[in-house]
């Protein structure tokens, strides 16, 4: 059973559920497990706790004998995909994503790039207090740590290449989320053309995600309309994720990313096993529209470790989540933001048209989502909140739906209340959230 790593590595408040003590023995176990040949690559976002924690997980690497190489602030994604294109044994990232400032993670990926299986992070749990102290290497057998910031231009060189896009004269507004991405998609839609007008472009740990990126789309919306620009791009934290709005300020979240970007695959006969992949999340309406478009949609957990499995089982090569974690397994083996808003700069480009215009026709079912803090998430096992969700879905028939999770990286309940009636779906969502208060569990 995995303690440390969750739904998208370890992670929790830095000092107190991710201390100094557990990097350097997460390090020495990645270390451990993924010894042999390349350094071990190591990346960051913008958090004031990243370098700190950087520096516990390279030392525990190279207590280890293993070499590193430290790259910077750099997205996620990017290491994702320079692990697997250098020569590098395993790559980790000091991230939270789109987590609130105090928070802090370490997720690890494999030598090909995608992130660990359920098996291998438990292994290295099982190895994070059996390797041995007394018998670390010593003298130049310890591992050496490097720096090359240069990495994150090779990354943006790579997907320059990728997408050789003209740009010209298009505004595009950016929100950064004054994280990770504040070089990398900066620089790559510069270096195409753009004409860019930004928000959280400056690399600052005391303002990452706050009231602001992809968990904040109301920045980018006011943005875009204000500046008159034909797209908005939102970033979280890690760059893993994006969401977009359109000219008129109107918000395009994964799921109607992913239908504009699938109808264009199937329509160019490009969308293998003509199959998108999406998450129990995913709207209603939007799965109907892939089904209209001759589009098989399928669903799966939350989460992208999920997504990817089914995209793998299925031979989908694009899936995702309404969240704006999108994968294009042609292109990469995790969610890149950045991905995804060339892809959809693609679509745009050969369509000849506006986001405002790609999305027309689009329908979707009234949906709230609401997040309760709770100080036990088990709460959602107890068997009273579960004869109200069942009785609340009873209500809504076939014209709805109630789904509810534990939020895999904070003390948080995720409800999710869909059906064709607004005014019926707000009361549902109102009264369960009325009904925790009165258990006493919300903090």
């Amino acid at each position: 059973m995995r303690k440390i790593f969750g739904t998208d590595g370890a992670r929790g408040v830095a000092n107190r559920g991710i201390t100094v003590e557990l990097a350097v023995k997460i390090g020495r176990a990645v270390s451990q497990y993924f010894r042999g040949d390349g350094p071990v690559l190591i990346g960051e976002d913008t958090r004031v706790s990243s370098p700190m924690l950087r520096n516990a997980v390279a030392a525990g690497i190279a207590s280890n004998g293993v070499d590193i190489v430290t790259a910077g602030i750099i997205p996620t994604p990017a290491v994702s995909l320079l692990t697997r294109l250098g020569n590098f044994c395993a790559g980790v990232v000091i991230s939270a994503s789109h987590n609130p400032i105090e928070y802090n993670g370490i997720k690890v990926f494999a030598h090909n790039g995608f992130k660990l299986e359920d098996e291998v992070e438990e292994e290295i749990e099982h190895l994070l207090d059996k390797i041995n102290l007394t018998a670390l290497p010593e003298g130049i057998q310890i591992g050496k740590i490097t720096e090359d910031t240069t990495l994150r231009e090779s990354y943006v060189n790579h997907l320059v290449k990728r997408f050789p896009l003209s740009l010209a004269g298009l505004k595009i507004a950016v929100d950064a989320a004054f994280g990770a991405t504040h070089f990398t998609t900066i620089e790559t839609l510069k270096r195409l053309g753009g004409d860019l007008i930004t928000y959280g472009t400056e690399p600052d740990g005391s303002r990452i995600n706050v009231n602001c990126g992809s968990t904040n789309p109301h920045i980018i919306s006011e943005l875009t309309k204000a500046s008159r620009s034909v797209i908005g791009v939102s970033h979280d934290g890690d760059g893993d994720r994006v969401i977009f709005a359109d000219s008129e300020g109107n918000i395009v979240d994964g799921d109607e990313t992913m239908l504009i970007i699938g109808k264009w695959l199937h329509k160019k006969e490009k969308l293998k096993n003509n199959t998108v992949i999406g998450t129990v999340m995913s709207n209603i309406g939007i799965e109907r529209a892939f089904i209209e478009n001759g589009i098989r949609f399928l669903r799966t957990s939350v989460g992208d470790r999920y997504v990817l499995s089914e995209m793998i089982k299925s031979g989908a090569i694009i899936g995702g989540e309404q969240s704006g974690h999108i994968i294009f397994l042609e292109e990469s083996s995790t969610g890149d933001g950045l991905i995804t808003v060339l892809m959809l700069l693609t679509v745009m480009n050969d369509e000849g048209k506006p986001l405002s215009e790609l999305r027309k026709g689009i329908v979707h079912f009234p949906q709230i989502l609401t997040n309760v803090r709770v100080k036990d998430k088990n709460i959602a096992d107890k068997e009273e909140f579960k004869d109200l969700i069942a009785s609340e879905s009873k209500l809504l028939g076939d014209k709805g739906r109630i789904f509810v999770r534990p939020s895999g990286t904070e003390p948080l309940i995720r409800i999710m209340v869909e059906g064709e009636d607004e005014n019926e779906i707000k009361n549902i969502s109102s009264k369960i959230k009325q009904f925790l208060e009165g258990l006493k569990c919300v903090e």
